[in-house]
């Protein structure tokens, strides 16, 4: 493999990495604070996707990526004063379920409103291109910003473009986990949020009302991930499935990282985005890893059809191996404290 490889794999990897952690974060967010497991919150990833790309058709997409996270956060912070506040006094099952129904019920209305089909939500013109360009030649490795220049042209060269508007989400997810850590460190709501969920009452006596405050974070871990829709949609696709890919992932994210942990979250989210990015992109397979350790797979040794799968045939299963090994070895996770 070439070095250009390895680095675009890596970068392509981080950029995975951290869309995960701005859906990941609003989920860690509602959990560390509430104890409540949403199930429906690659919904609202979906659903801030879906409205941005309707306020972009009317305003352009640096308005929809302005007003749909509020929007969304708004739709959010509705449904927990109207409908998860009412079975909260009933335990974590009603929770799960009330959810779950949301879930479903969300996928129903965007297939309503904007159809079964992919929308064509695409970037700002102006990040369309490439940021940056990767050079390979036989002088080494170089870069040059913009698009490719002449000398990819030539029979030596190997060039690889990286996408403005990938590396602009990337910026995106790194100043929301600065903002969201410097609001739950630094600021006087942070103290109160977190207060609130160790001692209500002591919080209630001086004057905050609880439940608006749960109703808040509610609604900001649903902004959170509108804000990850928006990015997400403009970047791969925006259509109706795009909730169910990205949902399974985050919770493995979440449970990798440590249960109600933000800092555990970051790791696990890049852990298992830069370990998707090499394995589709490996030929390699159990057979040439025991070549290098220098044992012996033949075609009539035992499983071998299953040692001779590519790495990335099995690439989409990776990280549900990892949550597995992690529940196995380690049940609370990379940095987890709290126990469900």
């Amino acid at each position: 493999m070439d070095a250009s490889y390895y680095l675009i794999s890596l970068l392509n990897g981080l950029s995975l990495g951290l869309l995960l952690f701005m859906v990941a974060s609003g989920l860690t967010l509602i959990f560390s604070m509430m104890g409540v497991l949403n199930f429906a919150h690659a919904s609202f990833y979906m659903l801030g996707a879906y409205v941005a790309y309707s306020i972009s058709v009317v305003a352009g997409f640096w308005w929809g990526l302005l007003l749909a996270p509020p929007i969304v956060g708004a739709a959010g912070a509705a449904f927990e004063r109207f409908a998860l506040r009412k079975v909260h006094k009933y335990g974590h099952v009603p929770e799960l379920l009330v959810t779950f129904g949301l879930s479903y019920i969300i996928l129903e209305l965007v297939q309503l409103v904007w159809g079964r089909q992919a929308l064509d939500f695409q970037p700002p013109a102006s990040m369309r291109g490439p940021l940056f360009t990767i050079i390979e030649a036989r002088a080494g490795l170089s870069l040059a910003w913009g698009a490719p220049p002449v000398v990819c042209q030539a029979a030596d060269s190997i060039c690889t473009t990286f996408p403005a508007f990938r590396a602009f989400g990337m910026g995106v997810a790194l100043l929301m986990l600065v903002a969201v850590w410097l609001l739950l460190t630094r600021t006087r709501i942070g103290l109160v949020i977190q207060a609130a969920l160790t001692h209500p009452e002591m919080v209630e006596s001086l004057g905050h009302n609880v439940p608006r405050v749960f109703m808040l974070v509610f609604g900001g871990g649903s902004a959170l991930a509108a804000l990850a829709g928006v990015i997400g949609g403009a970047l791969r696709v925006t259509e109706p499935s795009m909730a169910l890919a990205v949902g399974a992932v985050v919770f493995a994210v979440i449970v990798i990282g440590g249960m109600g942990s933000l800092a555990g979250a970051f790791i696990a989210s890049l852990l298992l985005g830069v370990m998707d990015s090499f394995a589709v992109g490996s030929d390699s397979s159990l057979v040439d890893l025991f070549a290098r350790l220098h044992l012996s797979v033949t075609p009539d040794s035992f499983g071998y059809a299953v040692w001779s799968v590519k790495i990335s045939q099995v690439a989409a299963i990776l990280p549900y191996l990892l949550l597995v090994v992690m529940l196995i070895l380690r049940p609370k996770g990379l940095l987890g404290k709290r126990e469900g």
